[in-house]
């Protein structure tokens, strides 16, 4: 986490609370400087799993169970695990299911700063779009 990506996600999002990027009010704060936004950890975590958990995704369906246990500051190294609860068919949509995952978000320190779950539409073997006769990917 570098402060430049936490200032640059907290202007994106229109985020106006000091504690994101005001270092002199950090400094008066219980943590003595600035947090991370919360919701760019989220989203670096997600974009994390992507790889190994959605990188077919249809869709994201919804996020559960959000929660911030440890605060985080720039300079952390921040590490994902995601482990899937649950996978069926889908009833309404032929061809996909719905996955459903727990990802736990760690520093440097092996701290949990974050965990949630997520649900995915994901495409059945043989129906995602690289898997569709000529498709260029």
């Amino acid at each position: 986490m570098t402060e430049a990506d936490n200032h640059l996600f907290t202007l994106l999002t229109l985020n106006t609370h000091p504690l994101h990027f005001d270092a002199e009010y950090g400094k008066q704060t219980e943590f003595g400087r600035n947090l991370v936004v919360s919701t760019y950890t989220l989203a670096l975590l997600i974009g994390m799993s992507v790889s190994d958990c959605s990188q077919k995704a249809i869709a994201n369906l919804g996020m559960d169970e959000v929660k911030f246990p440890a605060p985080v500051f720039a300079g952390d190294t921040i590490y994902g695990e995601s482990e899937v609860l649950a996978k069926r068919e889908s009833q309404s949509r032929p061809g996909q299911g719905i996955v459903t995952i727990r990802t736990i978000g760690k520093n440097q320190d092996g701290k949990v700063i974050a965990t949630f779950r997520r649900d995915m539409l994901i495409p059945a073997r043989g129906h995602a779009v690289e898997d569709k006769p000529g498709s260029l990917y």
